[in-house]
């Protein structure tokens, strides 16, 4: 007689993860790293801190959007769940915060945090997946190289809006109120 095994699903993989690991199921693909490392855990709080004053604060800025560091996207109830470094939505979007991990409203922004063991999922597979699901605006900043791009979404397709490096200043859609140092990043 044999056993039937059955294979569990990525979702039920995702939550089975330890804590110290970040999990993000895309293309019914499970997707594992650790937490932030050095430079990449420094240039979130800065944008956070940043952008995040002036649109999710209103100080010195419009406000009226939330900024929010590492939200769990669940774009297809538990089918396709992703995690940027920090996503940002309309309030007139998104007017509560959900009450429990998962957001389902697609953000208007989201920005990744280059490194070299997350950069080619962050480029390629999250990038495309963020352009299916019609996420706005996305950037992408590499601290280590010194470099950020900047794109908008226009016909499902991601076009560069931006592209800055070293001591350049960053004033990009949607955010076009604040400016951000890269060399501060």
């Amino acid at each position: 007689m044999f056993d039937v095994i059955q294979e569990s699903s990525p979702y039920e993989r995702l939550l089975a993860l330890p804590e110290n690991l970040v999990g993000e199921i895309i293309g019914r693909e499970l997707y594992t790293q650790p937490g932030r490392a050095g430079p990449h855990a420094s240039v979130a709080p800065v944008l956070g801190i940043d952008i995040g004053s002036a649109y999710h604060r209103g100080r010195g800025g419009p406000g009226g959007w939330w900024i929010i560091d590492e939200p769990e996207f669940h774009f297809v109830r538990d089918t396709e769940v992703l995690v940027p470094d920090i996503a940002g939505w309309r309030r007139e979007r998104m007017s509560s915060l959900p009450e429990d991990h998962r957001f389902e409203v697609v953000p208007d922004w989201v920005c990744e945090i280059l490194s070299p063991t997350t950069q080619k999922k962050d480029r390629v597979t999250k990038t495309r997946a963020y352009a299916r699901y019609g996420v706005a605006f996305l950037w992408l900043v590499d601290p280590l190289a010194r470099i950020s791009e900047t794109y908008a979404l226009a016909d499902g397709q991601w076009t560069v809006t931006g592209l800055y490096q070293d001591h350049d200043e960053v004033s990009a859609a949607p955010f076009e109120a604040v400016t951000i140092a890269l060399s501060d990043l």
